[in-house]
């Protein structure tokens, strides 16, 4: 059997009972980094010193089989540095070669850092999506944001403190500068802290360093009645940002329901009538 458990994301206080014991009792553990699970055993003065095999972003997919075969015979504890594994940490295809494979996976449920961010930012929880880490290359992330920013969930990131500035600026290219947000940083940890406030009021204020593991949530996309010239306006803004016309036109056709051609010839006629500068 394979079991993924959930680590505390912070506060050690937040390791569960099962936790515990399945760490007391474990022969062989499959973690993200064998030293950070070294830490978290001495942290919670657990005694037992189980086999460690590293499996992380590197090498999952080439062990999946290996430990597949070894949790036919017995049980595999699978740990990420923090949270869940397989949620934007490895694990994700060693369960599938597990369920491919017919060996039972389960999970002992614990702390999450998209759950506890949702949680606190104080913005619509009853519909949610989690994007995970935006893409790094300004481009990719300009067609990513492009794609969600007619999306009517909230919208859970992770980011890291070097790229935040530059991520939430995207955000308020994207999205609009006073889309409300929340950056949710070192959550369970001695310095939380939960920053609310407009995407664009959020990038300033990240300009000036931010330290620590990092949620940005953001509100969903207000219901808007179809605008034909808002519309417009919305299809050369993504395409300023890096989108392709079409793509643009696309987009913002099946946010509105306005006609796809229609807009893009529209997005066209502007585009002509701007004398070069």
């Amino acid at each position: 059997m394979i079991i993924l458990a959930a680590t505390p994301i912070g506060n050690l206080g937040d390791a569960s009972a099962r936790l515990r014991e399945a760490l007391a009792g474990a022969q062989v553990v499959a973690s993200e980094d064998t030293r950070v699970t070294q830490r978290l055993l001495a942290g919670l003065g657990i005694e037992n010193r189980p086999r460690l095999i590293a499996l992380h972003e590197h090498n999952e997919r080439q062990k999946a089989g290996e430990l597949v075969e070894l949790a036919r015979d017995a049980d595999l504890l699978v740990l990420s540095d923090a949270g869940m594994p397989t949620v934007s940490d490895p694990g994700f295809p060693l369960v599938q070669a597990a369920v491919a494979a017919g060996v039972e996976v389960t999970a002992i449920p614990g702390p999450s850092a998209v759950i506890t961010a949702l949680a606190v930012a104080g913005l619509p929880t009853d519909r949610f999506a989690f994007e995970g880490f935006l893409p790094r290359k300004s481009g990719d992330r300009a067609r990513r944001l492009a794609e969600l920013a007619g999306d009517r969930r909230t919208l859970v990131f992770f980011e890291g403190p070097s790229r935040l500035a530059a991520s939430l600026g995207a955000l308020a290219d994207a999205f609009g500068a006073d889309r409300p947000a929340a950056v949710c940083r070192e959550l369970t940890k001695l310095h939380e802290e939960v920053r609310r406030g407009g995407l664009g009021e959020l990038a300033e204020w990240a300009a000036e360093g931010v330290r620590g593991e990092i949620c940005i949530v953001v509100q969903g996309a207000a219901e808007q009645r179809a605008d034909a010239s808002t519309a417009l306006e919305r299809v050369l803004g993504l395409a300023a940002s890096g989108t392709r016309l079409k793509d643009a036109a696309s987009l913002v056709a099946a946010e509105t329901g306005l006609g796809k051609r229609d807009l893009y010839e529209a997005a066209l006629a502007a585009k002509r009538a701007v004398p070069p500068s």
